[in-house]
Protein backbone atom coordinates (compact mmCIF):
# COMPACT_ATOMS: atom_id res chain seq x y z
CA UNK A 1 0.00 0.00 0.00
CA UNK A 2 1.35 3.32 -0.74
CA UNK A 3 1.14 6.19 1.76
CA UNK A 4 -2.55 8.22 1.60
CA UNK A 5 -2.78 11.97 1.40
CA UNK A 6 -3.51 12.67 4.77
CA UNK A 7 -0.37 10.94 5.61
CA UNK A 8 1.33 13.06 3.07
CA UNK A 9 -0.08 16.01 5.06
CA UNK A 10 0.67 15.07 8.04
CA UNK A 11 4.70 14.56 7.43
CA UNK A 12 4.51 17.83 5.35
CA UNK A 13 5.61 21.20 6.74
CA UNK A 14 6.17 24.17 5.95
CA UNK A 15 6.46 27.66 7.59
CA UNK A 16 3.18 29.87 7.83
CA UNK A 17 0.72 29.29 5.15
CA UNK A 18 3.58 26.76 3.00
CA UNK A 19 2.79 23.22 3.05
CA UNK A 20 6.39 22.71 2.29
CA UNK A 21 9.97 24.66 2.47
CA UNK A 22 10.23 23.80 -1.32
CA UNK A 23 7.23 25.51 -1.90
CA UNK A 24 8.63 28.46 0.30
CA UNK A 25 11.31 28.74 -0.93
CA UNK A 26 10.24 28.74 -4.33
CA UNK A 27 7.88 32.03 -3.73
CA UNK A 28 10.70 33.88 -2.19
CA UNK A 29 12.56 33.48 -4.96
CA UNK A 30 9.75 35.02 -7.20
CA UNK A 31 9.15 37.65 -5.32
CA UNK A 32 13.13 38.73 -5.26
CA UNK A 33 12.80 38.71 -9.13
CA UNK A 34 9.82 40.39 -9.24
CA UNK A 35 11.34 43.08 -6.63
CA UNK A 36 14.14 43.65 -8.65
CA UNK A 37 12.03 43.93 -11.97
CA UNK A 38 10.14 46.91 -10.58
CA UNK A 39 12.64 48.41 -8.67
CA UNK A 40 14.67 48.96 -12.05
CA UNK A 41 10.91 50.07 -13.20
CA UNK A 42 10.44 52.19 -10.71
CA UNK A 43 13.42 54.30 -11.62
CA UNK A 44 11.62 55.49 -15.30
CA UNK A 45 8.64 56.35 -13.11
CA UNK A 46 10.02 58.15 -10.48
CA UNK A 47 11.56 60.52 -13.01
CA UNK A 48 7.92 60.84 -15.09
CA UNK A 49 5.59 61.36 -11.65
CA UNK A 50 8.29 64.30 -10.39
CA UNK A 51 9.63 61.62 -7.26
CA UNK A 52 12.98 60.35 -5.96
CA UNK A 53 14.43 57.93 -7.88
CA UNK A 54 14.48 55.98 -4.15
CA UNK A 55 10.74 56.93 -3.92
CA UNK A 56 10.61 54.78 -6.81
CA UNK A 57 12.70 51.85 -5.79
CA UNK A 58 11.02 51.35 -2.81
CA UNK A 59 7.84 51.23 -4.64
CA UNK A 60 9.02 49.14 -6.83
CA UNK A 61 10.26 46.25 -4.42
CA UNK A 62 7.26 46.79 -1.62
CA UNK A 63 5.28 46.24 -5.42
CA UNK A 64 7.28 43.07 -6.37
CA UNK A 65 7.31 41.59 -2.98
CA UNK A 66 3.88 40.97 -2.66
CA UNK A 67 4.48 38.01 -4.89
CA UNK A 68 5.05 36.53 -1.77
CA UNK A 69 1.61 36.24 -0.91
CA UNK A 70 0.53 34.53 -4.20
CA UNK A 71 -0.67 31.19 -3.00
CA UNK A 72 -2.47 33.24 0.38
CA UNK A 73 -4.11 36.06 -1.62
CA UNK A 74 -4.00 35.48 -5.07
CA UNK A 75 -6.74 37.92 -5.56
CA UNK A 76 -4.62 40.96 -3.75
CA UNK A 77 -1.32 39.88 -6.18
CA UNK A 78 -3.84 40.20 -9.06
CA UNK A 79 -5.25 43.35 -8.03
CA UNK A 80 -2.29 44.95 -7.27
CA UNK A 81 -0.47 44.13 -10.55
CA UNK A 82 -3.47 45.78 -12.38
CA UNK A 83 -3.08 48.83 -10.19
CA UNK A 84 0.69 49.17 -11.18
CA UNK A 85 -0.30 48.57 -14.65
CA UNK A 86 -0.45 52.24 -15.33
CA UNK A 87 2.77 52.74 -14.07
CA UNK A 88 3.71 50.65 -16.48
CA UNK A 89 5.82 48.08 -14.06
CA UNK A 90 4.99 44.78 -13.04
CA UNK A 91 4.98 42.31 -16.10
CA UNK A 92 6.40 39.23 -14.31
CA UNK A 93 3.57 40.54 -11.01
CA UNK A 94 1.13 40.27 -14.02
CA UNK A 95 2.19 36.76 -15.26
CA UNK A 96 2.42 35.07 -12.02
CA UNK A 97 -0.55 36.09 -10.38
CA UNK A 98 -2.52 35.27 -13.33
CA UNK A 99 -1.32 32.12 -13.16
CA UNK A 100 -1.74 31.67 -8.82
CA UNK A 101 -5.08 33.33 -9.23
CA UNK A 102 -6.69 30.25 -12.34
CA UNK A 103 -4.72 27.63 -10.48
CA UNK A 104 -6.40 28.44 -7.45
CA UNK A 105 -9.83 27.08 -5.67
CA UNK A 106 -11.40 30.53 -6.60
CA UNK A 107 -14.75 30.64 -8.74
CA UNK A 108 -14.82 31.00 -12.09
CA UNK A 109 -16.42 33.66 -12.45
CA UNK A 110 -13.70 35.86 -9.75
CA UNK A 111 -10.49 34.34 -11.70
CA UNK A 112 -12.85 35.77 -15.50
CA UNK A 113 -13.80 39.09 -13.82
CA UNK A 114 -10.02 39.52 -12.58
CA UNK A 115 -8.48 38.19 -15.90
CA UNK A 116 -10.68 40.73 -17.70
CA UNK A 117 -9.38 43.58 -15.74
CA UNK A 118 -5.97 42.91 -16.42
CA UNK A 119 -6.38 42.10 -19.94
CA UNK A 120 -8.18 45.76 -19.94
CA UNK A 121 -5.62 47.49 -18.44
CA UNK A 122 -2.21 45.53 -20.62
CA UNK A 123 -4.46 46.61 -23.23
CA UNK A 124 -4.75 50.35 -22.57
CA UNK A 125 -1.07 50.52 -21.23
CA UNK A 126 0.13 48.96 -24.72
CA UNK A 127 -2.23 51.32 -26.86
CA UNK A 128 -0.71 54.60 -25.48
CA UNK A 129 3.07 53.12 -25.32
CA UNK A 130 2.75 51.95 -29.21
CA UNK A 131 1.54 55.95 -29.37
CA UNK A 132 4.42 56.99 -28.02
CA UNK A 133 6.62 54.96 -29.94
CA UNK A 134 5.28 55.59 -32.81
CA UNK A 135 5.12 59.59 -32.47
CA UNK A 136 9.13 59.30 -31.17
CA UNK A 137 10.00 57.46 -34.12
CA UNK A 138 9.89 58.88 -37.47
CA UNK A 139 11.86 56.76 -39.52
CA UNK A 140 9.35 53.59 -39.46
CA UNK A 141 5.52 54.80 -41.01
CA UNK A 142 3.22 51.88 -40.78
CA UNK A 143 -0.64 52.02 -41.01
CA UNK A 144 -3.75 52.94 -38.26
CA UNK A 145 -3.70 48.95 -37.26
CA UNK A 146 -0.38 48.60 -36.37
CA UNK A 147 -1.33 50.12 -32.79
CA UNK A 148 -4.10 47.90 -32.30
CA UNK A 149 -2.64 44.98 -33.31
CA UNK A 150 0.22 45.23 -31.10
CA UNK A 151 -1.51 46.31 -27.91
CA UNK A 152 -3.78 43.09 -28.47
CA UNK A 153 -0.63 40.75 -29.40
CA UNK A 154 0.74 42.24 -26.09
CA UNK A 155 -2.08 42.07 -23.76
CA UNK A 156 -2.83 38.54 -25.44
CA UNK A 157 0.54 37.52 -24.76
CA UNK A 158 0.77 38.74 -21.02
CA UNK A 159 -2.81 37.00 -20.12
CA UNK A 160 -4.01 34.59 -21.58
CA UNK A 161 -1.03 31.64 -21.38
CA UNK A 162 -0.89 32.36 -17.37
CA UNK A 163 -4.51 32.06 -17.46
CA UNK A 164 -4.32 28.97 -19.56
CA UNK A 165 -1.77 27.32 -18.05
CA UNK A 166 -3.14 27.61 -14.22
CA UNK A 167 -6.51 26.51 -14.90
CA UNK A 168 -4.79 23.81 -16.54
CA UNK A 169 -2.84 22.94 -13.28
CA UNK A 170 -5.66 23.59 -11.15
CA UNK A 171 -7.60 21.06 -13.03
CA UNK A 172 -4.85 18.45 -12.63
CA UNK A 173 -4.68 19.14 -8.95
CA UNK A 174 -7.61 19.05 -7.86
CA UNK A 175 -7.73 15.56 -10.30
CA UNK A 176 -5.11 14.36 -8.36
CA UNK A 177 -6.95 15.26 -5.12
CA UNK A 178 -9.97 13.50 -6.25
CA UNK A 179 -7.55 10.43 -6.75
CA UNK A 180 -6.16 10.55 -3.57
CA UNK A 181 -9.12 10.41 -1.82
CA UNK A 182 -10.71 7.89 -3.65
CA UNK A 183 -7.86 6.15 -2.72
CA UNK A 184 -8.25 6.71 0.51
CA UNK A 185 -11.65 5.50 0.63
CA UNK A 186 -10.77 2.24 -1.55
CA UNK A 187 -8.63 1.67 1.71
CA UNK A 188 -10.89 2.53 3.96
CA UNK A 189 -13.25 0.04 2.32
CA UNK A 190 -10.57 -2.54 1.60
CA UNK A 191 -9.65 -2.51 5.71
CA UNK A 192 -13.76 -3.13 6.45
CA UNK A 193 -13.86 -5.73 3.76
CA UNK A 194 -11.17 -7.09 5.51
CA UNK A 195 -12.40 -6.77 9.08
CA UNK A 196 -15.81 -8.74 7.88
CA UNK A 197 -13.48 -11.38 5.92
CA UNK A 198 -12.44 -12.04 9.04
CA UNK A 199 -15.29 -11.95 10.81
CA UNK A 200 -16.57 -14.14 8.42
CA UNK A 201 -14.03 -16.86 8.49
CA UNK A 202 -14.29 -17.01 12.13
CA UNK A 203 -17.97 -17.86 12.22
CA UNK A 204 -17.77 -20.12 9.17
CA UNK A 205 -14.66 -21.81 11.13
CA UNK A 206 -17.33 -21.67 14.79
CA UNK A 207 -19.69 -23.13 12.43
CA UNK A 208 -17.68 -26.13 10.74
CA UNK A 209 -16.84 -26.95 14.05
CA UNK A 210 -19.95 -26.88 15.56
CA UNK A 211 -21.44 -29.20 13.21
CA UNK A 212 -18.93 -31.77 12.96
CA UNK A 213 -18.86 -31.65 17.00
CA UNK A 214 -22.87 -32.49 16.41
CA UNK A 215 -22.09 -35.40 13.58
CA UNK A 216 -19.37 -37.11 15.77
CA UNK A 217 -21.73 -37.13 18.97
CA UNK A 218 -25.06 -38.48 17.09
CA UNK A 219 -22.86 -40.85 15.00
CA UNK A 220 -20.25 -42.10 18.38
CA UNK A 221 -23.05 -41.63 21.09
CA UNK A 222 -25.90 -43.86 18.80
CA UNK A 223 -23.10 -46.65 18.04
CA UNK A 224 -20.98 -47.26 20.91
CA UNK A 225 -24.22 -47.01 23.58
CA UNK A 226 -25.66 -49.86 21.81
CA UNK A 227 -22.10 -51.32 21.19
CA UNK A 228 -21.88 -50.83 25.44
CA UNK A 229 -25.34 -52.40 25.94
CA UNK A 230 -24.66 -55.34 23.72
CA UNK A 231 -21.72 -56.48 25.48
CA UNK A 232 -23.51 -56.06 28.51
CA UNK A 233 -25.83 -58.59 27.53
CA UNK A 234 -23.00 -60.47 26.12
CA UNK A 235 -21.40 -61.09 29.58
CA UNK A 236 -24.96 -62.04 31.37
CA UNK A 237 -25.41 -64.83 28.99
CA UNK A 238 -22.62 -65.80 27.80
CA UNK A 239 -22.19 -68.84 29.72
CA UNK A 240 -26.22 -69.44 29.87
CA UNK A 241 -27.14 -68.97 26.12
CA UNK A 242 -23.90 -69.33 23.75
CA UNK A 243 -25.75 -69.32 20.63
CA UNK A 244 -27.30 -65.83 22.03
CA UNK A 245 -24.05 -64.34 23.08
CA UNK A 246 -22.93 -65.26 19.65
CA UNK A 247 -25.15 -63.49 18.36
CA UNK A 248 -25.00 -60.05 20.23
CA UNK A 249 -20.97 -61.00 19.40
CA UNK A 250 -21.74 -60.03 16.03
CA UNK A 251 -23.93 -57.39 16.56
CA UNK A 252 -21.32 -55.61 18.37
CA UNK A 253 -18.88 -56.09 15.96
CA UNK A 254 -21.50 -55.07 12.69
CA UNK A 255 -22.19 -51.57 15.04
CA UNK A 256 -18.17 -51.19 15.83
CA UNK A 257 -17.66 -51.82 11.88
CA UNK A 258 -20.66 -49.04 11.33
CA UNK A 259 -19.11 -46.71 13.43
CA UNK A 260 -15.69 -46.76 12.25
CA UNK A 261 -16.75 -46.63 8.85
CA UNK A 262 -18.94 -43.46 9.48
CA UNK A 263 -15.60 -41.94 11.32
CA UNK A 264 -13.26 -42.33 8.43
CA UNK A 265 -16.02 -40.63 6.07
CA UNK A 266 -16.23 -37.62 8.65
CA UNK A 267 -12.19 -37.54 9.41
CA UNK A 268 -11.66 -37.96 5.18
CA UNK A 269 -13.65 -34.78 5.18
CA UNK A 270 -11.34 -33.05 7.69
CA UNK A 271 -8.38 -33.90 5.78
CA UNK A 272 -9.42 -32.85 2.61
CA UNK A 273 -7.75 -29.17 3.38
CA UNK A 274 -4.49 -30.79 4.97
CA UNK A 275 -1.76 -30.15 3.40
CA UNK A 276 -0.08 -32.44 1.12
CA UNK A 277 3.58 -33.64 1.51
CA UNK A 278 6.11 -33.90 -0.63
CA UNK A 279 9.18 -36.25 -0.87
CA UNK A 280 11.71 -34.35 1.05
CA UNK A 281 9.62 -34.07 3.87
CA UNK A 282 8.08 -30.52 3.30
CA UNK A 283 4.56 -29.94 2.98
CA UNK A 284 2.57 -27.73 0.31
CA UNK A 285 -0.97 -26.54 1.43
CA UNK A 286 -4.12 -27.27 -0.97
CA UNK A 287 -5.25 -23.72 -0.55
CA UNK A 288 -2.31 -20.57 -0.28
CA UNK A 289 -2.67 -17.89 2.04
CA UNK A 290 -4.30 -15.39 -0.29
CA UNK A 291 -7.58 -17.68 -0.34
CA UNK A 292 -8.38 -17.93 2.69
CA UNK A 293 -11.45 -15.05 2.49
CA UNK A 294 -12.47 -16.88 -0.22
CA UNK A 295 -12.14 -19.99 1.47
CA UNK A 296 -14.06 -18.67 3.76
CA UNK A 297 -16.72 -17.84 1.73
CA UNK A 298 -17.27 -21.02 0.45
CA UNK A 299 -17.14 -22.52 3.90
CA UNK A 300 -20.10 -20.15 4.46
CA UNK A 301 -21.62 -20.70 1.61
CA UNK A 302 -21.22 -24.49 2.05
CA UNK A 303 -22.88 -24.56 5.55
CA UNK A 304 -26.13 -22.49 3.98
CA UNK A 305 -26.17 -24.72 1.86
CA UNK A 306 -26.41 -27.40 4.04
CA UNK A 307 -28.88 -25.95 6.06
CA UNK A 308 -31.27 -25.42 2.44
CA UNK A 309 -30.66 -28.88 2.14
CA UNK A 310 -28.15 -29.28 -0.67
CA UNK A 311 -26.09 -31.94 0.97
CA UNK A 312 -27.45 -35.38 0.17
CA UNK A 313 -25.89 -39.17 0.87
CA UNK A 314 -27.00 -38.65 4.56
CA UNK A 315 -29.49 -41.13 6.79
CA UNK A 316 -33.11 -40.32 5.85
CA UNK A 317 -36.07 -41.50 7.12
CA UNK A 318 -35.96 -44.78 5.12
CA UNK A 319 -33.34 -45.74 7.69
CA UNK A 320 -35.49 -45.76 10.79
CA UNK A 321 -37.18 -49.27 10.07
CA UNK A 322 -33.04 -50.34 10.79
CA UNK A 323 -32.67 -47.75 13.51
CA UNK A 324 -35.01 -49.05 15.03
CA UNK A 325 -34.52 -52.68 14.81
CA UNK A 326 -30.96 -52.38 16.42
CA UNK A 327 -32.20 -51.18 19.17
CA UNK A 328 -34.51 -53.86 19.48
CA UNK A 329 -31.87 -56.23 19.27
CA UNK A 330 -30.22 -54.36 22.09
CA UNK A 331 -33.02 -55.69 24.60
CA UNK A 332 -34.92 -52.54 24.27
CA UNK A 333 -39.23 -53.04 23.54
CA UNK A 334 -39.87 -50.17 20.80
CA UNK A 335 -43.25 -49.43 18.95
CA UNK A 336 -42.70 -47.95 15.89
CA UNK A 337 -46.11 -45.92 14.30
CA UNK A 338 -46.41 -44.35 10.81
CA UNK A 339 -49.08 -41.92 10.18
CA UNK A 340 -50.07 -40.07 7.00
CA UNK A 341 -48.89 -41.12 3.21
CA UNK A 342 -44.80 -41.51 3.01
CA UNK A 343 -43.32 -39.05 0.88
CA UNK A 344 -39.85 -37.48 0.08
CA UNK A 345 -38.72 -34.54 1.70
CA UNK A 346 -35.65 -32.61 2.01
CA UNK A 347 -32.06 -33.89 2.14
CA UNK A 348 -31.70 -31.99 5.28
CA UNK A 349 -35.07 -32.39 7.01
CA UNK A 350 -34.73 -36.54 6.70
CA UNK A 351 -31.13 -36.09 8.03
CA UNK A 352 -32.87 -33.74 10.96
CA UNK A 353 -35.73 -36.42 11.12
CA UNK A 354 -32.94 -39.18 11.60
CA UNK A 355 -31.08 -38.04 13.97
CA UNK A 356 -33.62 -36.32 16.52
CA UNK A 357 -34.94 -40.68 16.89
CA UNK A 358 -31.44 -42.02 16.85
CA UNK A 359 -30.16 -38.91 19.89
CA UNK A 360 -33.73 -39.78 21.88
CA UNK A 361 -33.04 -43.67 21.52
CA UNK A 362 -29.38 -42.99 22.10
CA UNK A 363 -30.77 -41.53 25.87
CA UNK A 364 -33.37 -43.96 26.44
CA UNK A 365 -30.68 -46.38 25.97
CA UNK A 366 -28.52 -44.54 28.57
CA UNK A 367 -30.78 -43.13 31.11
CA UNK A 368 -33.79 -45.56 31.27
CA UNK A 369 -32.53 -49.12 30.23
CA UNK A 370 -35.28 -51.19 29.75
CA UNK A 371 -38.38 -48.47 29.67
CA UNK A 372 -40.30 -49.17 26.67
CA UNK A 373 -40.33 -46.99 24.09
CA UNK A 374 -42.75 -45.57 21.34
CA UNK A 375 -41.73 -43.55 18.00
CA UNK A 376 -44.36 -41.85 16.03
CA UNK A 377 -44.06 -40.24 13.24
CA UNK A 378 -46.56 -38.46 11.48
CA UNK A 379 -46.43 -36.72 8.01
CA UNK A 380 -48.94 -33.76 7.73
CA UNK A 381 -49.21 -31.17 4.84
CA UNK A 382 -46.20 -28.59 5.08
CA UNK A 383 -44.40 -30.41 8.09
CA UNK A 384 -43.41 -33.84 9.39
CA UNK A 385 -43.68 -34.26 13.17
CA UNK A 386 -42.01 -37.14 15.42
CA UNK A 387 -42.06 -38.19 18.89
CA UNK A 388 -40.07 -40.43 21.02
CA UNK A 389 -41.65 -41.39 24.62
CA UNK A 390 -40.34 -44.22 27.08
CA UNK A 391 -41.96 -45.11 30.11
CA UNK A 392 -40.58 -45.43 33.78
CA UNK A 393 -37.52 -47.45 33.72
CA UNK A 394 -38.35 -50.66 35.69
CA UNK A 395 -35.29 -52.39 38.15
CA UNK A 396 -32.16 -52.41 36.10
CA UNK A 397 -31.09 -55.60 35.59
CA UNK A 398 -27.56 -56.76 35.30
CA UNK A 399 -27.44 -56.71 31.32
CA UNK A 400 -28.75 -52.96 31.43
CA UNK A 401 -26.47 -51.80 34.16
CA UNK A 402 -23.58 -50.84 31.97
CA UNK A 403 -23.19 -47.80 33.84
CA UNK A 404 -23.08 -45.65 30.02
CA UNK A 405 -21.68 -41.95 30.44
CA UNK A 406 -23.57 -38.77 29.57
CA UNK A 407 -22.12 -35.63 28.24
CA UNK A 408 -25.19 -33.36 28.18
CA UNK A 409 -24.66 -32.38 25.05
CA UNK A 410 -27.85 -34.73 23.12
CA UNK A 411 -31.02 -32.86 23.86
CA UNK A 412 -29.23 -29.46 22.94
CA UNK A 413 -27.78 -30.78 19.76
CA UNK A 414 -31.30 -31.87 18.42
CA UNK A 415 -33.02 -28.19 19.65
CA UNK A 416 -30.09 -26.57 17.50
CA UNK A 417 -30.42 -29.13 14.19
CA UNK A 418 -33.81 -28.47 14.79
CA UNK A 419 -33.95 -24.70 15.39
CA UNK A 420 -31.28 -24.45 12.22
CA UNK A 421 -34.28 -25.75 9.60
CA UNK A 422 -37.12 -23.74 11.32
CA UNK A 423 -38.51 -26.15 13.12
CA UNK A 424 -40.07 -26.62 17.02
CA UNK A 425 -38.30 -28.72 19.72
CA UNK A 426 -39.40 -29.72 22.86
CA UNK A 427 -38.34 -32.23 25.46
CA UNK A 428 -39.50 -32.88 28.63
CA UNK A 429 -40.49 -35.41 31.58
CA UNK A 430 -44.14 -37.29 31.30
CA UNK A 431 -46.69 -37.25 34.13
CA UNK A 432 -45.91 -40.50 34.45
CA UNK A 433 -42.66 -40.57 34.74
CA UNK A 434 -40.54 -41.01 31.28
CA UNK A 435 -39.30 -38.74 29.25
CA UNK A 436 -40.84 -37.29 25.49
CA UNK A 437 -38.86 -35.87 22.90
CA UNK A 438 -40.75 -33.96 20.11
CA UNK A 439 -39.66 -31.92 16.97
CA UNK A 440 -41.93 -30.64 14.39
CA UNK A 441 -40.04 -29.85 11.02
CA UNK A 442 -41.02 -27.81 7.94
CA UNK A 443 -41.53 -29.82 4.70
CA UNK A 444 -39.83 -27.39 2.84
Amino acid sequence: MTATGEVHRATAGGPWWWERWRSAGLDVGLAAASAVECAFEGVPFAHKAGLPVWMGIVFGVLTGGTLLLRRRWPIAVVLVSVAVTPAQMGIMLTVVGLYSLAASEMPRRIIGALAGMSFVGTLIVSVVRAQQDMVQSDRFQVGGWFVPFVAITTSLGVTAPPLLLGLYVGARRRLMESLRERNESLERELSLLAERAEERAEWARGEERTRIAREMHDVVAHRVSLMVVHAAALQAVARKDPEKAVKNAALVGDMGRQALTELREMLGVLRAGDPVPERGGRAVHAVPLAAVGMAAAAAASRAEAEEAGAVEGGPCLADLDELVGQSREAGMVVEMTWEGEARGYAAVVEQTAYRVVQEALTNVHKHAAGAKTYVRLAHRGAEVAMQVENEPPPVLSDASAAGLPSGGNGLVGMKERVAGIGGVFVSGPTDAGGYRVSAVLPAA
